[in-house]
Formats: structure tokens, C-alpha cells, sequence
């Protein structure tokens, strides 16, 4: 039965992570809004869950979708820049959304953020969400900042697009020695978790990363083994493995990868320096998921459209 005493707004409930964010909250009796780009977009929920504008540009508006709410679940960010949406306006998007949860009475604000953030990073993605962090710490509201890394789960973007090019293609490319590491988060730990912090009390700030670190190399040998990818794995540059991404980005009308985002690999900022705190291993997911994953290319621009 609905609580309707209580009242929860997940950004992007429609979304990859929200989805089960929301999910556990419905099953929880609580009442679900959500705040999206996409208010129009079929409710997975059965029409549960109210859809609402961003409304970043009209903040009065926004104060009001958040009023009555006890607790806000911030899932919103950009994987890239593209057009006019940039890191920075995103940052910007989510510091309206801040203060404007302390002016409806917020009681709780749990932000998704990512491992290794910095507002000193040199890398925009990094340093954006290391901006937000500081400026939910500094809103006076209450808050629980958690911090995955690369998350995997049936709906994942990056490890599906591995899985589909070692089976698509004869040749996968790693950019430079493939030894960085990795420690992937599962969505469903991630989940759980995130709606945990918000009633634990007190402020959090907390990594969420799964028990097992991989180098890039063993992830794809692992990915390769479980999908029964035939690709011969290859090391190059980090400027041919861009470029080998970008030619089938633009196959498929898609960003398939970023500099950046090789940046950020390549320095190690995907594993966290924390005790792992999701359960779920990726290799444990894989042996009863693997003739699922990478079977069809997974697009960021057709997700966001």
C-alpha cells in the first residue's frame, strides 16, 4: 500500500539507474515523481510514477515540482558534451536543482556522483561532478553522496559496447598497455544502497564499487571468454583506439567512446580507494548473463533522444 505520507523525486526515474532506484522505492510504499527531459516518454512504472519537466531554466517552477517531497534522488549528469548541453551547464542544472530542494523543504538530498572526482581534475567529466559534490556539501541541506564506478547490469552502455565489438569485429584495439585497473559497480547493489543512505542519518559520503578490481586486459579477456568473442585483442595507441571508436561511433550514429573517457581509464580513476561495498561480481554476473550482453549495440544518443 502507498505511503502517501511521503513523497520521493528521482531525477531520471525512466532512466537506467533511476529506474531501479524508483523501483525499490515503489516496492517500498513510497511516492515516486520524477523530474525528466523526456516527461512525455511511456512510464515503465504502470503510470505510478508522476513525470515532470527539469524546469532548470524556470527555478520557481522547479520549487514547486519538489514541494512536499522528503527526499530528492539526483541521477542527472551528461556522459559527453554534445550541442549546447556542455559539463559546465550541467553542473549549472544541478546547482539550481540544489538550491532549489533547501528552498521546497527538502529533507534529504542523495546525489549519484562517481569515484575519484575532483573540482580540481583536469577532466571535465571528473571535475564537474567534484564541483557538485562541494556544492551540495556547502547547501546546508542533509545529504549522501554515492559514488560508483563503472556500472554494469542488463541496460549498461560501456561493457555491452566491449561485448559487441569483441563478437562484431575480428580486430579489438586497447589503448596503450591495457594495465590501468577497473572496479565495476552492479546496478542493482547500486540501487540498494542509494535508497539505504538516504535514511541512514547524518551526512554520507561514500564509494559504492563491487568486490573485484580487473585490468583493462583482463576484462576484456573475461568479456571475450564469457561472450564467446573471437576478436583478436591488440594494444595501440590511445589515439587509434579513439579513432577506431569514432569510425564506428559514426556508423552507428553514435559517441562511442571520448578522449576523455581514455583519459580517465588510462589514470586509474575507475577503481576506488575504499572497501568494496556492493556485493554482486561482475564474473558471477556474466556466467548467467553473458549470451545477453553484447548481442545489440547500445546507443548513448538514441537513450538520450
Amino acid at each position: 500500500m502507498k505511503n502517501d505520507q511521503e513523497l520521493n523525486v528521482v531525477t531520471g526515474a525512466f532512466g537506467y539507474t533511476g529506474k531501479y532506484i524508483t523501483r525499490r522505492l515503489l516496492d517500498r510504499g513510497v511516492a515516486v515523481k520524477t523530474l525528466t527531459g523526456h516527461p512525455t516518454h511511456p512510464d515503465p512504472f504502470g503510470g505510478a510514477v508522476e513525470a515532470m519537466p527539469f524546469n532548470f531554466d524556470r527555478p520557481a517552477a522547479l520549487v514547486e515540482s519538489l514541494r512536499g517531497a522528503t527526499t530528492v534522488f539526483n541521477t542527472y549528469w551528461i556522459r559527453f558534451e554534445r550541442g549546447a548541453m556542455s559539463f559546465d551547464r550541467a553542473v549549472q542544472n544541478i546547482t539550481t536543482l540544489i538550491e532549489a530542494a533547501r528552498q521546497a523543504g527538502v529533507r534529504r538530498f542523495v546525489h549519484l556522483s562517481h569515484v575519484n572526482v575532483s573540482a580540481a581534475s583536469p577532466l571535465p567529466y571528473f571535475r564537474g561532478k567534484g564541483v557538485i559534490e562541494d556544492t551540495l556539501r556547502a547547501s546546508g541541506l542533509a545529504y549522501a553522496i554515492v559514488r560508483p564506478s563503472l556500472i554494469f547490469g542488463p541496460e549498461d552502455i560501456l561493457i555491452n559496447n566491449i561485448a559487441w565489438s569483441l563478437r562484431k569485429f575480428p580486430v579489438f584495439a586497447i589503448p596503450g598497455s591495457g594495465e590501468y585497473r577497473l572496479q565495476p559497480t552492479f546496478v542493482e547493489d547500486l540501487a540498494d544502497l542509494v535508497v539505504n543512505a538516504a535514511r541512514e542519518a547524518g551526512n554520507i559520503d561514500s564509494d559504492v564499487v563491487g568486490p573485484e578490481i580487473f585490468t583493462f586486459n583482463e576484462l576484456v579477456r573475461l568479456l571475450a571468454r564469457k561472450v564467446g568473442g573471437t576478436a583478436r585483442i591488440v594494444h595501440v595507441p590511445p589515439t587509434i583506439a579513439l579513432l577506431c571508436a569514432s569510425v564506428i561511433g559514426r556508423i552507428m550514429g553514435d559517441v562511442m567512446l571520448t578522449a576523455d573517457e581514455i583519459r580517465g581509464l588510462t589514470a586509474n580513476l575507475l577503481v576506488s580507494r575504499e572497501s568494496p561495498t556492493a556485493p554482486t561480481r561482475l564474473s558471477d554476473w556474466l556466467a548467467h548473463n553473458a549470451p545477453n550482453v553484447g548481442v545489440r549495440y547500445a546507443s548513448e544518443l538514441a537513450k538520450r533522444a
